[in-house]
């Protein structure tokens, strides 16, 4: 169990404080505490940063591992998909949006498992790079709701939605020889 690896496995335990905080403040479980959005807004830096910090780590130092390969992807996922749920269930985004981008998501896994069993392994694109960039600054900025920052809040949805459905074309067109039939 190397240090990318425990960081990983950090992010997805960050998982439930961040949930419970960003819920739980807004249902009462914390007696009236106005600054759960903030704690929970902190939490997501974090986590969002140990996905940074753990790939970076595990190249330099040649510590990547079949268990970095695999848990390193889900941990993102569940951290994203967590938060935009959570955030339909505050109405700050809408549930059509949260459904293009984990559809996306399920397609993209997808898409990878099948080339994995061709021996085919499909690197992240700067497309992918650049959609979970917006993703996290749309969350964030969703999490903190200032209504100074609606506009860009909603722009940043919108730029994280097109590159969502521009990284998923880029994949398939770039990978579909991954999808044909050999005998």
């Amino acid at each position: 169990m190397n240090l990318p690896n425990k960081l990983t496995i950090i992010r997805m335990i960050m998982i439930v404080p961040f949930i419970l905080l960003l819920l739980g403040g807004h249902a009462g479980w914390f007696g009236g505490f106005a600054y759960t959005d903030w704690i929970a807004l902190v939490i997501f830096i974090v986590a969002s940063l140990t996905d940074l910090i753990d790939g970076k780590i595990a190249r330099k130092y040649n510590l990547v591992t079949n268990f970095g390969k695999f848990m390193d992807p889900l941990a993102d996922k569940l951290l994203v998909c967590a938060a935009m749920i959570a955030l339909i269930e505050l109405n700050r985004i809408p549930s059509w949006v949260v459904i293009i981008i984990i559809s996306r998501e399920f397609i993209i896994s997808g898409f990878r498992l099948i080339a994995s069993d061709n021996g085919v392994v499909i690197a992240a694109s700067y497309w992918g790079k650049f959609k979970t960039t917006f993703q996290m600054i749309m969350i964030c900025l969703m999490i903190a709701n200032i209504s100074a920052l609606q506009i860009l809040t909603v722009l940043s949805m919108w730029v994280a939605l097109i590159l969502t459905v521009i990284s998923l074309l880029d994949y398939i067109l770039k990978n579909k020889s991954v999808m044909k039939e050999t005998k």
